[in-house]
């Protein structure tokens, strides 16, 4: 399936393949459909390595979703540029965090990150963004606070409008 990303910057879509991780892929499609992509930062920012988002901006939503982890997949394809992959902590604790890779991150490759798809449309969009807080943003915060720290303390991110299924 193929999921329209609208953003700040501009659009991107994504095909989207269960058959390169279906655990994640089902997650995705959920969170997709269920709109939990609207209104979040993409607040982990390293150029030439990644976009990270999925930390909601309600923290009601985050305490729901922080420890539902999903199971891991196999690692069958690679973390080239434009693919997208959950983010994780350690063995099966994928959740609602996810990541652009913006570069050949092959390094990654068998560590426990699978991509779900890959940017078909929109590569340009990634070079727009903002990388210019890159990992500062506090996860704990972003996660007990919200958008309301993030628009306080980084007024200028770069923020996922919506994501939906085409």
């Amino acid at each position: 399936f193929v999921v329209l990303v609208k953003t700040t910057k501009g659009d991107m879509r994504f095909k989207i393949d269960r058959s390169w991780a279906p655990n994640g892929v089902d997650r995705f499609y959920n969170l997709v459909k269920n709109g939990y992509f609207s209104d979040i930062a993409m607040f982990r920012m390293v150029p030439g390595f990644v976009v990270q988002f999925g930390i909601h901006g309600k923290p009601v939503l985050n305490d729901v979703w922080r420890d539902a982890n999903i199971q891991d997949d196999p690692e069958n394809k690679s973390n080239v540029d434009g693919t997208l992959t959950f983010a994780n902590a350690g063995p099966n604790t994928r959740t609602t965090q996810m990541f652009i890779n913006v570069g050949n991150n092959t390094t990654l490759d068998k560590r426990g990150f699978p991509p779900t798809g890959k940017i078909i449309v929109g590569r340009d969009v990634l070079d727009k963004l903002n990388f210019e807080y890159g990992e500062k943003p506090n996860q704990g915060m972003i996660h007990k606070k919200g958008n309301t720290y993030l628009k306080a303390s980084f007024p200028y991110l770069d923020y996922i409008i919506s994501m939906t299924v085409e």
